[in-house]
């Protein structure tokens, strides 16, 4: 029996390669062979389940081609027996000889080095997912006309049932509500079916997770956990990027899920194909489903949310004053996020309690001087076209050089129209900074992607990508 496993192992490692191999069939033994039937154990129900899917012809297969009668398989969920290793004892591990053979010791220090480790408790739910905000639900998000489309995606995920997009691909800067939309889902899905199985983390809880279970060796229990789950929420994706091992085991999650139905809600700071050092599959598996931008927040959104705050403000600090003209003041000065904008809000209420002021414009400006000065930051020419630069990996000195080619003059008319539109330099003086350009030439570039602007969806993407890293 063991001859036969042996055997059958080495074929199934070089039919399906070693990393699937390792992954899913190196846990399993082969039990026994009766009637025609081959049992085979697995340490867990969901590699009995999974492996019972994709993997049983191979094995099947395997085993007929070592001389075996078998017309089925059965699979049992049971601790496997370890595997005979036939190599003579120089050729094997250290670790696989026998203790008195590889290293003789006193009898107590082998009787302690033979004593079985402790096994760890398999990973659950609760100590996996991130824990939730109450503050972060659906009744608290603000909604305008740049998050309108990402708020009601969300809400139809939340909703549970059949989502005709899978994933969901929020993206968008700081700010902007993403944290606060998966932190809604969650607890909107959660109040909704208390048994659904939903998980909640960042990609750096992921990776983290990941590795201390191939640290202390329960990658299988990591497996179960994450591949048996009604709902996968992971924030911030971008952070495992150029993480090979962690991209690995994330698209093999990722696929799981999918194949199962499951649903998967993911965030990060930029569109799936402007990540880099994100493996193409990856990229093209998170492009499979819905991609909506939060986009920067407008005047109208921004009052919406401090006027909200405000009636929330109110209940903590009953009885103060607000002067108006205030919010406005304060929606048309802090454009960056919206969480400088309800710090701003936080701040003016404390300190007017503290002071015992009414809140008005004079106090508003000397209470928050440092954030007015921030908020009022200019953007330079300079600083315009060496973030076009390092987006589209050219070299500064051509993109403001002669040369014509269209790698750089596509480039050169967007950091153009930034320049004007994000300055206030005139056209001579944006062409001095481009070469010593003519202002036609200056003309020219910015009205080209005015209007490739409605035709070319990408380069919008790109040009609002650039807008939001340069007011960060």
């Amino acid at each position: 029996m063991d001859d036969l496993w042996t055997g059958a192992r080495s074929e199934l490692e070089a039919r399906v390669g070693t990393h699937n191999y390792v992954t899913w069939l190196a846990p399993l033994s082969l039990r026994a062979i009766d009637g025609g039937s081959a049992d085979i154990a697995c340490p867990t129900r969901f590699l009995s389940d999974w492996v019972s899917r994709h993997y049983a012809r191979p094995i099947l297969d395997a085993l007929v081609h070592q001389g075996a009668e078998v017309e089925r398989l059965s699979f049992t969920v049971a601790a496997p027996s370890p595997a005979v290793d036939t190599r003579p004892a120089e050729l094997r591990p250290v670790d696989s000889i026998p203790r008195a053979v590889a290293s003789p010791m006193p009898a107590t220090a082998a009787a302690a080095a033979a004593a079985p480790a402790p096994v760890r408790a398999p990973l659950r739910d609760e100590e996996m997912t991130a824990p939730l905000d109450a503050r972060f639900t659906f009744d608290n998000f603000v909604v305008g006309k740049p998050n309108e489309l990402a708020h009601a995606a969300a809400r139809r995920v939340a909703e549970g049932g059949h989502v005709t997009f899978n994933p969901l691909f929020l993206y968008g800067g700081v700010g902007l509500g993403k944290t606060h939309l998966m932190h809604a889902i969650a607890y909107e899905r959660q109040t909704r079916d208390p048994q659904a199985r939903i998980l909640y983390l960042s990609a750096e809880q992921f990776m983290y997770r990941f590795v201390q279970a191939l640290r202390e060796r329960t990658v299988m229990d990591f497996k179960e956990l994450f591949r048996t789950v009604d709902l996968l929420m992971v924030d911030d994706v971008q952070f495992i990027a150029g993480k090979d091992s962690t991209q690995e085991e994330f698209f093999h999650t990722f696929n799981a899920l999918v194949d199962q139905g499951k649903q998967i809600v993911i965030s990060a700071d930029r569109a799936p194909g402007e990540i880099k050092d994100m493996e193409e599959r990856i990229k093209s598996r998170l492009s499979c489903g819905l991609i909506v931008d939060l986009h920067p927040t407008d005047y109208e959104l921004r009052l919406s949310i401090l006027q909200s705050k405000t009636e929330q403000f109110r209940l903590t600090y009953p009885g103060l004053r607000l002067g108006q003209g205030v919010l406005e003041f304060l929606a048309h000065r802090i454009t960056s996020n919206v969480r400088v904008l309800e710090g701003a809000l936080q701040r003016l209420f404390a300190f007017a309690s503290l002071m015992g002021r009414e809140i008005d414009l004079d106090m508003t400006q000397e209470c928050l001087t440092d954030i007015l000065r921030a908020s009022d930051r200019k953007v330079t020419v300079e600083e315009i076209q060496r973030k076009v630069a390092e987006h589209y990996n050219i070299r500064l000195s051509d993109l403001v050089g002669p040369k014509r080619v269209r790698t750089l003059a596509r480039p050169r008319q967007i950091a153009m129209y930034l320049a004007k539109q994000m300055t206030s330099r005139s056209l001579p003086e944006i062409g001095r900074r481009f070469g010593g350009r003519d202002h036609t030439t200056i003309m020219h570039g910015i009205r080209k992607i005015e209007e490739l602007r409605t035709e070319d969806r990408s380069l919008a993407e790109d040009i609002d990508l650039l807008r939001r890293s340069l007011e960060a």
